[in-house]
């Protein structure tokens, strides 16, 4: 068995689930199996996905489902953004073990051709991921 075989699992399972390339579940959760690839201090992410997490709850129900351009996913990205990280990111999607699912792949391309939609699509994996941990 090879490292990538739970990550090549879980990318056949997104193809077999047939989300539209550009859903924001499908990038959410590209961004969120690539996040440890991207090099972010734990205390920095700590105390930004807080912030998040307050205007989140400021907002109404901290659980409720989360869009790409929700103000906290805005907010933590905005926080996060580094031209180092963003390189990492698209990396880190580009090596993605996808070319011969065509779904993943389309959306993996939509990420590296658009770099604001990944970045943005990398926070609110962050995010999710904090409020998932609750």
């Amino acid at each position: 068995m090879t490292a990538a075989t739970p990550v090549r699992a879980r990318l056949e399972e997104l193809e077999a689930a047939g989300l539209d390339p550009r859903s924001s579940e499908l990038l959410v959760v590209l961004c969120w199996l690539v996040h440890d690839d991207v090099a972010v201090d734990e205390s920095e992410l700590n105390a930004a996905r807080r912030r998040a997490m307050f205007v989140l709850a400021a907002g109404g129900d901290p659980h409720r489902e989360l869009e790409l351009d929700s103000v906290a996913a805005e907010r933590l990205a905005a926080e996060l953004d580094t031209p180092e990280r963003r390189q990492e990111l698209g990396a880190a999607l580009g090596g993605l073990p996808a070319e011969d699912l065509p779904g993943v792949s389309d959306g993996i391309e939509a990420m590296l051709a658009e770099p604001e939609l990944a970045w943005r699509s990398f926070a609110l994996a962050l995010l999710a991921d904090e409020i998932a941990e609750e």
